[in-house]
């Protein structure tokens, strides 16, 4: 398998056009899922767990569409 690239959270905001905060929430609710680091250095997510979030999120807007 080939190895993982991970992401910042200002990298993962700009990806997805949102806020830094947004995303910083959406790791403390669970809602995504990455890795906090020690110290001050913040957290980091996988290319795969962002892209995973993308389509579960696709998936519940499209099911909200059809019913």
């Amino acid at each position: 398998m080939a190895q993982d690239r991970w992401l910042t959270v200002e990298q993962v905001a700009e990806r997805l056009q949102v806020s830094p905060v947004t995303v910083r929430r959406w790791l403390r609710e669970g809602l995504l899922a990455g890795s906090r680091l020690p110290g001050k250095a913040g957290w980091r997510i996988s290319e795969q767990d962002v892209e995973r979030f993308l389509a579960e999120r696709a998936g519940q807007r499209s099911a909200e569409q059809h019913g």
